[in-house]
This record gives C-alpha cells, structure tokens and sequence, in this order.
C-alpha cells in the first residue's frame, strides 16, 4: 500500500500510570517484516495490571516492562506493508487480514530451536517490551521476521478476529488439562478466558463442567457458552457443593483463570487425589499455600499454561466452523484518545472484553 504516513498516533507507556497518547513514528518494514494496520486491539488482565504497577512488570533492576514502549498483545490488522522476502516468508499480501502470536521469539534460543518458541528465553512480548516488540495500542505495528503470521478469513466476523489471541490462549490451557470423558471439570473464573475454555472443554464432553466466579453476570454468560452448573463462591459453599457431587471426592480436573490467590487454595482443597491443576493465571501478588497438600496429601499432577503456541489455527478453523462464539464478549469499542476510558471500562467486573479500535 502506499502513501502510507510518516507518523501515527499511539499510546505510550512510561511508567506505571503513566501512559500517553503520542504521536510517534510509524514503523517500517525491514527484511521479512509485515506492517499492519491495526483493527482492533484488546486491553487483557494483565495489561490493567502492568498499568497500576503490579511489581511483575514493573519491579527489580531489570523490569519486564521495557520504556516507553507501546502496549497491546491482543489484536488484529491489515497486512499495509511488506519488507523484502516477507511476502514469500509469511505467505501474505497487502489486504490480507492477519495476527500473530503475542510473542516476538528471538529464534535462536535452546527453546526456539526444539520448537518451543512460546517459552523463548529472551521473552519479548509483543506490548510490553520497547523498540523490539511495541504492541497494537496504535494505528500500525511491526511484526518481526521471526514471528508465524496467521490469515484471518473473512468468514470470521470483527468480534471474533478481535478474540483470536485469548482464544488461543484458553485452547491451550485446556490441551493442558488432557480432560478425559468422565471427568468432573471446575473452570475458576468467566472472564474472557474463561468463557473460552467454557466453550472449549464443552467440546471434549467431560461428565460435567462447573464454573466458578463471583460475578453473577458472568455465570449466566458461562451457562450460555455450555456449563453444566455455575457456582458464586461468595452465595454458597463452592468446596462443599463439588464434593457432595463427586461423592466426596473432588473434581479431577480444576483450571485456575482468576487471576486470585484465592483461586488457587479452593482449587487445592477441592481437587481430588491424583487429579490435575492447571494454572493459568497472572498475579497481581504472591500466593502462598501448604503445598504439601500437591505432594504428600494427594500427589497432585500441577501444570501452567503459557501464551498459545500452536493454537491460533485452531482457533481460526473452530470459528470457522462455529464451534467457538463471540457472543456476550464484547463490552465497548473507544479509539487510542480514549484509552483511559476503555481502561476503566475493563475494570468494570461485568465488562468482559474491551476493545481499543483506532
């Protein structure tokens, strides 16, 4: 495309609480790199807590926020611009509606090398780290030569493109979880990932999936995308309802998406022996827990989930296919001079996913 602008507006992040809307230079595109055109970009958990400061993105002499760098790992564009071989790299053409995934991999650690590139020991993620992976909380943004560029068809609405990313994460934690058929589930948590792994582990047919959260709102949203049973823990004994219908013994799968200490200690005590915890989560703080209840009390099986490797294919082909819905997601859309607004919007707890379009 050409006549594209020198400059863009974007939010830039400097420190905690202060993030601005700036206009900056518009990245180029270098050998193998792709330059979109950003439709929209989701504001996520994590990216409210790096906002207030939360000490993982923020803390210790080397923070895992690189300043000022634009913020943004949850988006979707326009392919506007291609570098030199990125077209036969990528597979892409100027128009094509694409994302990638929120990692920029270095390509040549122990990780990348095997494949496992979600684990890069470098670690930038797109949004949080300057210069070498800025996000999508602007009008353009650059994706590296080292990144897997994924086609978005034009069967899969706004909505859906917007939530390819969490998406992709949820598919992954639920892979984790390796859910068999008689399997009771207990899902902690209906915000957006939640209600994605509702409608994912829905699609394995376990015996019986139970979602928690504390936001009515919520719940009703997660019965709608397949839950069996939804629990509030604040109206009702959460621990004492499972075991009463696992004849005392405890769910043999729980998935821990709220983001709270708390969700990880109802999980350890409602779980049965031998069962698998899956964390998926980012904290604001520390969790502290008795954990010889994971090894001499019940030999627990606890696996973490991390990004979406592999997943984004997935993803597309279930919306495709309409198997995965957008459907109660989506609580506003505000452009880049807003983002404030959006911000406190996604803090509201009956919001689910807010969107930044610019």
């Amino acid at each position: 495309m050409t006549n594209l602008p020198k400059k863009m507006k974007a939010v830039v992040a400097y420190k905690a609480e202060d993030f601005r809307v700036e206009e900056v230079d518009r990245p180029v595109a270098g050998k193998e790199e792709v330059i979109i055109k950003i439709s929209a970009c989701g504001i996520c958990g994590s990216d409210l807590k790096a906002y207030h400061g939360s000490d993982m993105y923020w803390g210790g002499d080397d923070p895992w926020m690189k300043a000022p760098v634009i913020p943004g790992h949850e988006f979707f564009g326009t392919v506007v611009e291609l570098g030199e071989g990125a077209a036969e790299k990528h597979q892409v053409e100027i128009g094509d509606r694409v994302t990638t995934d929120q990692i920029n991999p270095c390509g040549e650690c122990r990780f990348c090398q095997r494949g496992q590139y979600w684990m890069c020991e470098v670690h930038n993620i797109y949004g949080f780290q300057k210069d070498v992976a800025d996000g999508a909380w602007a009008e353009y943004m650059k994706i590296s030569n080292t990144s897997k560029i994924y086609k978005i068809p034009e069967a899969i609405s706004f909505e859906e493109a917007s939530l390819i990313e969490p998406m992709a994460c949820a598919v992954h934690t639920v892979q984790r979880a390796e859910i068999e058929f008689e399997d009771v589930v207990v899902l902690a948590g209906a915000g957006t990932l939640g209600l994605s792994m509702t409608q994912l582990i829905k699609l394995k047919t376990p015996k019986k999936l139970i979602v928690l959260d504390i936001n009515n709102k919520r719940l009703e949203l997660a019965k709608k995308h397949g839950a069996d049973l939804v629990i509030n823990p604040t109206e009702e004994d959460a621990i004492k309802r499972v075991k009463e219908l696992t004849d005392g013994y405890g769910c043999d799968v729980y998935i821990e998406a709220t983001g709270s200490p708390s969700g990880v200690k109802q999980g350890l005590e409602m779980i049965r022996k031998l069962g698998t915890f899956v964390e998926f989560s980012v904290f604001g703080k520390e969790t502290t827990t008795d954990w010889s209840v994971i090894g001499d009390r019940k030999e627990l099986d606890i696996r973490g989930s991390h990004l979406g490797p592999y997943t984004y294919p997935v993803v597309i082909d279930l919306l495709e296919r309409k198997l995965l819905s957008a459907e109660g997601y989506i609580a506003a859309k505000y452009k880049i001079d807003d983002f404030e607004k959006a911000l406190n919007k996604a803090h509201n707890k009956d919001s689910i996913k807010v969107l930044l379009k610019p």
